[in-house]
């Protein structure tokens, strides 16, 4: 029975289906995310400077790279609900134990664990959308989702933040934890089995993963997602401490930059959306990657006491981040074709974590602080390499090639999921899907410019699939 006669044909509720999954997006993007806000009480509490601040994000970032490395490859071989709980199970415990740790090392292990089973997630949850939601209604359902990527960009970091604030560090990954097992309980009623896959012959991981990283395409791809994760991470991690540290602000005002900032993603995300849609994605990524590059530059160079040009500045990065992460990873899903989409995305979402990771490191690297509560030193230099960087990616953009066969993917539609992705989120991976048949058995060559193209279609052979790479 084919996915979709399956899908028509089983009853599921679908809506608590969506509930689960959307709640489970939105605790492990609040555990990603609410890290760097903490940084500047984690320093103090902990006794530790920005290098090692720098570890506890990328120790995340590194294992959940990783991790979704080799489930890109395995994670087939599993029914999908056992997966989802057992993934589920592993981070709620990872996520109480960082709220337990009771110094440095332990919460670096906890982030650790916590982040090569919250990796992971995500992909399974966009897996689980696929299986049980037809091609005419995938797309909404991977939008509600989302929901949870954009919720907790406006509303749970700050949150999370304000209980920090009040109640320690400690505190907000406890809560989280504590909050998100009511959802597994109800997850293991929610979900159906989804084993259709199970004990089907599959690639060697191997051969699947030297299949994903031996395409040149995909190769240019995976270089402008590392230029555009490493760009940002290299600053993201430390911005609260500089807010606090360099211009005055108090870490109780922090909450409201973050939510100023998700607000303004929030809204934007679609206008941009639909402005690649009528222009094109390289010419608005063109246009918005140097803004966003300068940016980075301005908001590691602003003066002592200036809270609101602080505030403006972050908010404008944000939506630049938005803006050019949105045509983007538009480019880089058109660049692969359908058929490989889904171990390639998989695999892109391991580049990204990996690469933050090191961009947090590196980061840390270059900045130090004199004591607790001191000003930042070094970020400013930490700015010119995001900056250099950032700027990289516009020769990258440039090198990529439409991957897909008369299929078009509305940026518009994926504008929400894509500005959770650039809102300091590196962690679930953006999927398109795309209603309508697509052709089973051959491709027609194209060129990409009018009369090439033309003459192409007329004069070029239908190609086996199997002859594409």
């Amino acid at each position: 029975m084919s996915e979709s006669e399956s899908n028509n044909t089983t009853s599921y509720n679908e809506r608590l289906i969506l509930l689960v999954l959307a709640t489970v997006q939105f605790i492990t993007i609040v555990d990603f995310m609410i890290v760097m806000p903490l940084g500047p009480q984690l320093m103090r509490v902990l006794h530790i400077d920005p290098a090692a601040f720098g570890l506890i994000v990328s120790s995340y970032t590194f294992a959940a790279g990783v991790a979704g490395l080799v489930a890109s490859a395995t994670v087939d071989r599993f029914s999908r609900k056992t997966a989802f709980l057992v993934l589920y199970a592993g981070f709620l415990f990872g996520t109480l134990l960082c709220g337990l740790a009771p110094n440095y090392g332990t919460l670096v292990f906890a982030r650790v664990l916590t982040g090569a089973f919250g990796g992971i997630l995500g992909g399974i949850s966009m897996a689980i959308i696929g299986d049980v939601f037809p091609d005419s209604r995938r797309g909404r359902a991977t939008g509600a989702m989302m929901t949870g990527f954009a919720i907790a960009s406006v509303a749970g970091v700050p949150l999370g933040l304000v209980i920090g604030n009040q109640f320690g560090w400690n505190m907000t990954f406890i809560a989280l934890a504590v909050s998100g097992v009511p959802v597994l309980f109800i997850a293991a009623y929610a979900l159906p089995s989804l084993n259709a896959l199970f004990g089907e012959a599959h690639l060697h991981p191997l051969e699947s993963i030297r299949r994903t990283f031996t395409v040149p395409n995909h190769l240019n791809a995976f270089a402008l997602i590392i230029a555009l994760t490493c760009s940002g991470f290299l600053i993201f991690p430390y911005i609260s401490a500089y807010f606090v540290g360099n211009i005055g602000m108090s870490e109780q005002q922090l909450p409201w930059v973050y939510i100023a900032g998700g607000a303004l993603t929030f809204f934007a995300s679609p206008i941009i959306g639909r402005w690649v849609d009528r222009a094109g994605k390289l010419f608005v990524f063109r246009v918005i990657a140097p803004l966003s590059a300068a940016l980075m530059f301005a908001i590691t160079h602003l003066y002592a006491g200036g809270i609101l040009l602080a505030i403006v500045v972050f908010g404008g990065l944000m939506v630049c981040n938005v803006g050019r992460m949105i045509p983007a990873m538009a480019m880089i899903t058109a660049s692969v074709a359908p058929r490989h989409r889904g171990a390639f995305l998989s695999a892109n979402s391991s580049v990204q974590h990996i690469f933050g990771g090191v961009g947090a490191y590196v980061g840390g690297l270059f900045v130090t602080q004199a004591g607790e509560g001191a000003a930042l030193e070094g970020f400013g230099t930490v700015g010119w390499i995001a900056a250099a960087v950032g700027m990289s990616s516009i020769g990258l953009a440039g090198r990529l090639r439409s991957g897909e066969e008369d299929e078009v993917i509305s940026v518009a539609e994926l504008s929400l999921p894509l500005a959770a992705e650039a809102a300091l989120d590196t962690g679930q991976p953006i999927i398109a899907f795309v209603d309508g048949p697509a052709e089973a058995n051959e491709v027609r060559l194209k060129s990409a410019h009018g009369e090439l193209r033309r003459q192409c279609e007329q004069h070029c052979p239908p190609v086996p699939r199997d002859m594409i790479d």
